[in-house]
Formats: C-alpha cells, sequence, structure tokens
C-alpha cells in the first residue's frame, strides 16, 4: 500500500492546476480513506479550481465526485470495510446532530462539508472522508459511471421524483449537458411523458434516444410557448447553467405546475407576481442528496439503464478538462482516472 498520492493542486488565487506528490491522508477514528478510481468534473468544481474565495486554504485540490475502493477504515468506524466499492459526492459530510441532520435532510446542515472545500477533493489517487460521507456502489455499475451521481445524478434524480408529479405527468427538461441528459433519462425511466429543450436540431436525435417523448429547439421557438402547445409541463427541470431563459419557461408550465432549478448562476430570475398566483405555480431550487439517495439512484440506474455519457481524461490533464468544461465542450461529463498520474 503506497503512502504518497499524486494529487492535482492550485497553490494560488486563480493559478494553474499542476500535480503534486503528498503522503496519504491517514483516517481519524471517524473517517476512511479511499484508493480513488474515478473523479468527476463538475461545473461547481470551476468555482473550486479558481480558488478566489475569501479565506481560501491552499494547497486546493477540487473535485466531489469519486468514485474508488476503501484503502484504511478509522477505528470507530461501522459498517464499511477495506475493499468497498463506495461513493462520495458534493455532500461530504454533516454535522450529525442539528436539527436538519437529525431530521434527515442532512445536506442543508449548516456545518456539511463538500470535497475539495472542506477538505482536498478527489482529483487525486487518494481521498480521506467522513465515514457518513460515502455511498455504496453497486457492483453493476462501473466506477466511471459511478462518479458522476454523487452530485449530477442524485441532484436530478431527486430533482423529478421529489416533485411530486402525478403518475404518467409531462416532464420537461430544459438544458441538455451534463445534468441535462441524465435528468432526461431518470423523467423517461420514472414513467413521465418526457420533453427535453436544447439549442439546435442536432440535439433533437440525441434526445430522444436517451429516452425523451419530444424535442423543442430552444433557437428556432420560445420554449415556453412551445411546451405550452403541447399541453403545458406539470415538471420543469432547469439545467442550464444560465437563469436568463427562466421567466419566458413559466409560459409552458400547466396550473399548479413546478419549476425546480438545479442549474443555477449568479443571476436572478424575474418571475411576474400575477402569474403566478393566477397559475398557482411553484418556483423552486434543489440541492444534491444524501449518500442514501445517491445509493437510490444508482440502484435504479442499474435496474433501468440509466447512465452519464462521460469522456475519460488522465487526472494531470485536469487544467484541459476545466477549459474543455468552462467552454462548453464536453459531451457529456468529464471523469478523471488517476491511476497512471506519477
Amino acid at each position: 500500500m503506497s503512502d504518497t498520492s499524486v494529487m492535482m493542486v492550485v497553490t494560488e488565487p486563480e493559478g494553474p492546476l499542476h500535480s503534486s506528490v503528498a503522503q496519504t491522508t491517514a483516517p481519524t477514528r471517524k473517517q476512511v480513506r479511499v484508493s480513488v478510481v474515478a473523479s468527476g468534473v463538475c461545473n461547481a468544481d470551476l468555482g473550486t479550481a479558481a480558488a478566489r474565495g475569501e479565506g481560501t486554504a491552499f494547497p486546493v485540490t477540487p473535485g466531489h465526485e469519486v468514485a474508488g475502493v476503501i484503502a484504511e477504515v478509522g477505528v470507530e468506524v461501522e459498517g464499511f470495510s477495506v475493499g468497498d466499492r463506495v461513493a462520495v459526492g458534493w455532500f461530504g459530510g454533516s454535522c450529525g446532530h442539528c436539527a436538519y441532520c437529525r431530521a434527515g435532510d442532512v445536506v442543508h446542515c449548516s456545518e456539511r462539508k463538500i470535497p475539495g472545500l472542506s477538505y482536498p477533493g478527489g482529483w487525486a489517487q487518494s481521498i480521506t472522508v467522513p465515514a457518513d460521507a460515502l455511498a455504496r456502489i453497486p457492483d453493476a455499475l462501473d466506477f466511471f459511471d459511478a462518479a458522476p451521481f454523487g452530485c449530477a445524478g442524485v441532484t436530478t434524480f431527486n430533482a423529478v421524483r421529489k416533485a411530486g408529479i402525478r403518475a404518467g405527468g409531462r416532464v420537461a427538461v430544459f438544458g441538455l449537458g451534463g445534468l441535462g441528459h441524465l435528468a432526461v433519462q431518470f423523467a423517461s425511466r420514472l414513467g413521465y411523458e418526457t420533453i427535453a429543450i436544447a439549442r439546435g436540431t442536432e440535439r433533437d436525435k440525441l434526445a430522444r434516444d436517451l429516452g425523451a417523448h419530444h424535442y423543442i429547439d430552444g433557437q428556432a421557438q420560445a420554449p415556453g410557448t412551445a411546451l405550452k402547445e403541447l399541453g403545458g409541463a406539470d415538471l420543469i427541470v432547469y439545467t442550464a447553467s444560465t437563469t436568463t431563459p427562466a421567466d419566458e419557461l413559466l409560459t409552458g408550465l400547466k396550473a399548479h405546475g413546478q419549476l425546480t432549478l438545479v442549474g443555477v448562476d449568479a443571476g436572478t430570475v424575474t418571475i411576474p407576481a400575477a402569474r403566478l398566483v393566477m397559475n398557482g405555480h411553484t418556483v423552486t431550487g434543489h440541492l444534491t442528496g444524501s449518500p442514501r439517495e445517491t445509493e437510490q439512484a444508482m440502484a435504479f440506474a442499474v435496474t433501468n439503464d440509466v447512465r452519464p455519457m462521460i469522456e475519460r481524461m488522465p487526472v494531470e490533464q485536469a487544467g484541459e478538462a476545466v477549459a474543455r468544461l468552462r467552454s462548453g465542450a464536453p459531451r457529456f461529463r468529464i471523469v478523471l482516472d488517476p491511476a497512471d498520474a506519477a
């Protein structure tokens, strides 16, 4: 067992990512150390990699979509053993005793930890995490497919299934990127009439291959108006990284319909109050999921053939991966491979 790990680090604000060799971090009583097999690249990692936040502690290692094998277990950890296949996502641990934690809503714990921000993340050969951050990976799910489930997968799965939409209802997914291509699959497999909304005619076939029953080209027509012509949506899952079109989309909601934001930027959503009130619309946001919900998302994916579309890159090309993500080039999730890093 190696006592060193190659990790990708940023050592100054907006500095480049470069590889570094460091001692692995031995787990404390309630932690585990995971040998990383695959680690996803998410839009949220762009901010982590920029390392501009006040009080940022350097070096910074991003990465919060991690899949691997337990290498060491703290003495007080129960239920997990060396060799177990596990994932770690945006939820990286919680206090365990606040009102939210006691109610089972661990993702809203005010002391919630996030890999890459609260401690070194998964763009490395090894990561040490609180045991309560772990989700078990089904044997039938490949590590590289499993990694995105810790963030993109569980987020979109929960956004659809927790909306309370009637059986056979109509769900629209706005955006067909890293989040959207998973949301379309989940909505379709959960039995909803699924509408994909993206830009350009070239996405039509892909959307239908993923399970969409209808495709709306947002470049050719106003998507809210087009949704209304199809009879309106019970739920719109908004996965795009810009909030600008959200106002117009509301015209495509049925009465009592819901718009759920999972893709966000620094902008704002403007909502005509009269339309909101007169139609009984709900506008809400959704943030990630617990490790148990991540396990449920992966189990559902295995039995219903839901998989992320990924590009593999060596972990030492993390800087290139970030640049590709900023430019919108990936189709659809980049997953880093640390196996041959040196």
